[in-house]
């Protein structure tokens, strides 16, 4: 076990101007689980390949357990990788396959079955030892591939999207297999993914990337419950945050016809660059329907409603006066309309006009020009 730094690493790739990872610096306490998630082409592939000597590192160092790993050759860093697509030998046994590692490096075949047969009791793979690959399923190959990274007892367990082969019932059992054997073995682990979802429930703390920029580390709770700025907003989250820009007049924000009650610490630090707009972000959760007379609510037009029996969902478009001022971009997970979680036994019909009401202690607001936070 080791603790894992990356002190300001940069990765340019030959022919580019930009920066794949820029800048980055990250700490992966010992022992911990940390996620690395972001969107395609964000980077976090490549920070995982520098980690494990698979990618130059241009700018910065890498330290694993104290020791400066920049330039050192994979074989000597002490990490184990566990890929997307398995790559486990066909023409292998599964025995075969999980010891070949401790084969090439030379060690006693009985320590070899040893580490073999207790990597596959803690799997549950033992039964399954002396087939082939092509004789398991998706999920068993994943484990298979697992712990061929298992008996090699490394310093830090590297995890590349494993599960996005696996099907959407498998993914989550296999998920929580995989947090529960890291939290046993207590080995340092840095998990890559796209899924926000495998990163809110999986890992310790959740490290969020974009454009090669780090954006927000933090446990999984804090990212949710207070994002640093608009892309970690609508990013972290299932259904995402509705975000919205609009603007503020005398103190709110103004919605259509309607307005909505803003903090005073919050409209403050608006500047000059702001334009006299402000960014409303809240999650589906913490909004519900209000009473017509209402004064602190908006107008919502009823596009869609799903009843999923102990939840219930409707989507629709904000209804605005139609000014050039309110430019609204909204992130939502159908069709950027803004999704409100309901009680399923008062779920409105298609066509209605609904008034909304946003829970003010859990309000997201955050600046136009620069993204950022605001409260």
């Amino acid at each position: 076990m080791a603790e894992v730094v990356f002190e300001h690493v940069t990765r340019i790739y030959p022919g580019n101007d930009t920066p794949s990872v820029d800048d980055l610096n990250l700490d992966i306490k010992d022992g911990e689980f940390l996620v690395l998630v972001g969107p395609s082409g964000c980077g976090k592939s490549t920070t995982l390949r520098m980690l494990a000597g698979l990618e130059e590192v241009n700018k910065g160092r890498i330290y694993i357990g104290g020791k400066d790993v920049t330039t050192m050759q994979p074989k000597d860093r002490d990490i184990a990788m566990v890929f997307q697509n398995y790559a486990l030998y066909p023409h292998m046994t599964v025995a075969d396959n999980m010891g070949f590692a401790l084969k090439i490096a030379g060690k006693p075949k009985n320590e070899i079955r040893e580490r073999v047969e207790k990597a596959a009791e803690i799997l549950d793979l033992t039964e399954y030892l002396d087939r082939k690959p092509k004789a398991l399923s998706g999920g068993q190959r994943q484990r298979v591939a697992m712990g061929r990274a298992i008996v090699r007892q490394p310093k830090v367990f590297l995890m590349d999207e494993p599960l996005s082969n696996l099907d959407a019932k498998l993914r989550v059992q296999t998920r929580t297999q995989i947090a529960a054997l890291q939290r046993q073995l207590g080995v340092t682990t840095l998990y890559v993914t796209h899924d926000q979802t495998e990163a809110l429930t999986m890992g310790d703390r959740i490290a969020v990337i974009k454009l090669g920029i780090l954006q927000q580390v933090g446990a999984p709770t804090e990212l949710y419950d207070h994002p640093d700025n608009v892309f970690v907003a609508g990013f972290i989250g299932s259904p995402s945050m509705n975000i919205n820009t609009h603007p503020v007049v005398n103190g709110k924000a103004k919605i259509g016809e309607d307005t909505l009650d803003l903090p005073a610490e919050a409209v403050g630090k608006l500047t000059a660059e702001d334009k006299g707009q402000i960014v409303v972000g809240f999650r589906p959760e913490d909004a519900d329907l209000a009473a017509s007379t209402d004064a602190n609510a908006f107008s919502l037009k009823v596009v869609n409603v799903e009843d999923l029996g102990s939840d219930g969902y409707i989507y629709g478009n904000i209804i605005t006066d139609g000014s050039a001022a309110e430019d609204s971009s909204v992130m939502s997970d159908q069709n950027k309309l803004t999704t409100i979680r309901v009680n399923p036994r008062s779920l409105p019909t298609v066509g209605d006009v609904v008034k909304i009401k946003i829970d003010p202690s859990k309000m997201h607001l955050f600046s136009p020009a620069t993204e950022l936070r605001l409260n």
